[in-house]
């Protein structure tokens, strides 16, 4: 697909426009009354600058998501005012639960398919801060104040519903503490926390969030070489399903550059060949992707994850790996599945010489129990 023409926008707050993060802590902050909590949108972070017909789908990157949600930018126009700039999360709702796999199929080069994704499997945005109204900024306004301006361009409960939607908000410590524990069932992902007297400041971790971890037991499987050179740059994870084969469910890749170095050593006598591996199929499968003109969904084959795929974000990323026997487990830290894989990088915690690799499977994983995502948006 190619670029779209550069637009020309008459706003007080212009793209780029980096969003501000926040920083992760493991208690949830306290504060009597200067703090808000929010729900953590589980999706990709975008702030909308419209000015009129003119509409533009800023990302964290380099590269705009307008191209690629032309139903949100028809939505932008039907549903928000004429001049406004609004950070918040393009999701993807399926049923009742979000579903960040299928959202990551949104992007693809291929204007065709933009085209029936946007129609077959539609997007939403979440609003949760507003930039700028009209002729005026609220960049240096409290959010206590923004967070009131937003909610005034939404519709009152009760009208129709449209795609662009406002998250909730609590300023009570102990109901967000519940959403923490409620929401993770409808793909939440844990709470983000707001001082009510900031100003919005782009690009840095002045928010809080607090982020559900758990541990499990998984099976090395081979790794990825550093960009920098021969050194560990992650390491591949594996769990057995109840198919008896060995699935791909993410990587770990939290190590100092000393470590990565040793890593190499370490692993050396545990290396084996492709073709005896139980991933050895993958690079035929990857083949085929890029024949196809893109990665698919699920990099599997036969039912089984496989990991090697092309990156829908980096065609040109090698994503080639270094098989290992599957002798060794290790024990991780992660925050959330994605249907049967680890949704972020996980985090080593330690080596488990006393687990067998067969006993490294699904069934040890905590489901959180299901809860429906129009019932948090009804708040």
């Amino acid at each position: 697909m190619e670029e779209p023409t550069e637009i020309q926008l008459d706003l007080p707050v212009l793209p780029p426009v980096p969003p501000m993060l926040a920083k992760a802590v493991k208690a949830m902050p306290k504060q009597d009354g200067g703090l808000f909590y929010e729900p953590k949108w589980d999706g990709f972070r975008c702030i909308i600058f419209r000015d009129g017909d003119e509409v533009f789908l800023g990302s964290r990157n380099e590269r705009p998501f307008t191209r690629y949600f032309p139903e949100l930018v028809e939505a932008v126009k039907r549903e928000l005012p004429d001049k406004c700039v609004v950070d918040g999360e393009i999701v993807l709702i399926h049923d009742t639960h979000l579903n960040f796999e299928q959202l990551q199929q949104r992007i693809h080069p291929a204007a065709s398919r933009v085209k029936m994704l946007s129609e077959t499997t539609p997007a939403s945005f979440i609003a949760f801060d507003l930039l700028a109204l009209g002729e005026e900024s609220l960049m240096e306004t409290p959010f206590a104040e923004r967070r009131a301006r937003l909610e005034g361009i939404f519709p009152e409960t009760g009208e129709e519903k449209g795609s662009i939607r406002l998250t909730p908000v609590t300023r009570n410590d102990e109901q967000a503490a519940e959403w923490f524990e409620m929401f993770e069932g409808a793909g939440l992902d844990g709470i983000i926390v707001k001082p009510g007297d900031q100003p919005y400041i782009p690009d840095k971790r002045t928010m809080f969030k607090v982020k559900h971890e758990r541990t499990a037991d998984v099976v090395v499987a081979g790794y990825r070489e550093h960009k920098t050179g021969p050194i560990v740059g992650s390491i591949l994870l594996g769990l057995y399903g109840p198919d008896g084969k060995l699935h791909h469910v993410g990587v770990a890749a939290s190590f100092p550059m000393a470590r990565r170095a040793e890593l190499v050593e370490e692993l050396k006598p545990y290396l084996a060949q492709l073709g005896e591996h139980p991933w050895g199929a993958w690079a035929d499968q990857a083949i085929l992707q890029a024949q196809e003109g893109g990665p698919a969904a699920t990099p599997a084959r036969g039912g089984q994850r496989m990991p090697g795929a092309v990156s829908r974000w980096n065609a040109k990323k090698d994503l080639s790996f270094i098989p290992l026997r599957p002798d060794l487990v290790m024990e991780v830290a992660y925050d959330a599945m994605e249907g049967d894989r680890f949704r972020h990088t996980a985090q080593f915690r330690r080596w488990r010489p006393d687990r067998t690799p067969e006993s490294c499977n699904y069934e040890q994983l905590e489901r959180p129990v299901a809860y429906n995502l129009d019932d948090i948006l009804a708040r």
